[in-house]
């Protein structure tokens, strides 16, 4: 089977390097693809922002499945073109996708179907969204509602900086003009992400990860789209995984069936573990990055037929196998991510794959033999072992073996799995 792949970033680099090892794939192509995803697939230039080409591309290629990698093409209709053209994609329509493209959007579901979350306001004038503030009680959380790649969502726990977030919703960064704003309550607890692929009908437990939002050590500083990840979440046991599953996963899909949005492909649930049980922070609608990398790391199944079944309606007949060790990633990025940072410097060296590390790119580019780093986040260092801290140290260790002067990573990914192994 012809397979192409949509996106160019980290999280796309692990779901080729998984997908080229399928005996049932023919060629892979990805658009844009990046230097790491090269080694595994034919990169191509497609705008997949124009949907008529890509449906073109696969109709002269014969393309047997789409994989739509990030959010925006997914929320800007991809999968439903594809879908009225006949081509199977793995991804879900625009209508399923606001899920993550608008927050006030699944709230509202939670409300309506009992899902456990955040109490929560949602604000369309940005003067009554500071009335609310100045009323309200700290620490709070503000919310663009919109796409935001991971960074659109300030915990505030003064109110100058709550009043600073909501002026930064409304600008055009975040909506501009005909913007809103979801408030919620602050979670006292442990955040997990939990990952199902879905077929519309079914939801098929897919592993859970715990991503570092926070650019600096300690969970200090801004909130960026992730410097780093481990798998399987330690928190999440197998009660707390099936009562995820029930109080929340399930009357999701029941939900967007009931609106005529079926869902299909990833649903990710940011959960917040509290003292009275999951709760849901927010929903994505593909891999997490960087939880995908560690995913696909101890994902020992073909994923190829998984997410072919899951585009097709067919999940029942699949259960992915995986193995028992910890994965883990660190992400490198460019000194002043999230924020302004240097572009096209130059990475001198990249240390070769093991059988326990690999490297995945996130933001590179290539200059004749040159390598260069032009993202925020640049390279996903993973590894595996019997432990987080083993998994932790093969990554650290390959980490340093990195010839780039001009990254900057945190150095605790794992700190409190890492911990709670040495109690």
């Amino acid at each position: 089977m012809n397979v192409l792949l949509i996106g160019g970033g980290g999280r796309e680099h692990a779901i080729a390097w998984k997908l080229a090892q399928s005996p049932d794939l023919g060629r892979l192509y990805a658009a844009p693809g990046n230097p790491g995803i090269a080694e595994h697939a034919e990169t191509v230039d497609l705008d997949t922002a124009d949907h008529a080409a890509v449906v073109a591309f696969c109709r002269s290629n014969a393309i047997g499945l789409v994989i739509v990698g990030p959010e925006a093409p997914l929320v800007a209709g991809l999968g439903d073109r594809l879908t009225a053209a006949g081509i199977p994609v793995f991804g879900p329509s625009a209508a399923a996708a606001r899920l993550e493209g608008s927050k006030g959007f699944t709230k509202d579901l939670c409300t309506l179907h009992d899902i456990p979350t955040a109490r929560y306001r949602r604000f369309d004038d940005a003067a009554a969204a500071r009335d609310y503030i100045q009323a309200g009680g700290l620490p709070i959380v503000i919310k663009a509602d919109g796409l935001a790649a991971g960074k659109g969502v300030t915990v505030a726990e003064t109110r100058q900086d709550a009043l600073a977030a909501i002026d930064a919703c409304f600008t055009v960064d975040f909506g501009g003009p005909g913007a809103e704003v979801v408030i919620e309550e602050f979670l006292e607890g442990e955040e997990a992400s939990l990952f199902c692929i879905c077929d519309g009908e079914r939801a098929l437990f897919f592993g859970t990860a715990q991503d570092h939002k926070r650019a600096f050590d300690r969970d200090r500083g801004p909130n960026t789209g992730g410097m780093g990840a481990y798998s399987p979440a330690q928190p999440m046991n197998d009660a707390m995984v099936r009562r995820a599953m029930r109080e929340i996963v399930e009357p999701t899909l029941a939900g967007m069936k009931a609106v005529g949005a079926p869902f299909k492909g990833v649903l990710y649930a940011g959960l917040m573990l509290t003292e009275s049980g999951p709760k849901l922070i927010e929903y994505n609608v593909r891999f997490g990055d960087p939880e995908c990398q560690v995913l696909m790391m101890r994902l020992e199944s073909d994923l190829l037929p998984i997410l072919l079944a899951a585009a097709m309606g067919e999940l029942s007949a699949v259960l992915p196998q995986w193995s028992q060790e910890r994965a883990l990633t660190v992400v490198m990025a460019a000194e002043g991510y999230p924020g302004a940072h240097a572009k096209g410097t130059v990475i001198r060296h990249l240390p070769a794959a093991s059988e326990t590390t690999r490297i995945f790119h996130a933001g590179t580019q290539r200059d004749g033999d040159r390598l260069l780093a032009v993202g925020g986040r640049v390279l996903n260092v993973t590894a595996t072992g019997a432990s987080v801290k083993e998994a932790a140290r093969r990554a650290y260790e390959t980490v340093e073996a990195v010839e780039w002067d001009e990254g900057f990573w945190r150095s605790d990914i794992g700190h409190r799995a890492i911990m709670t192994e040495s109690a």
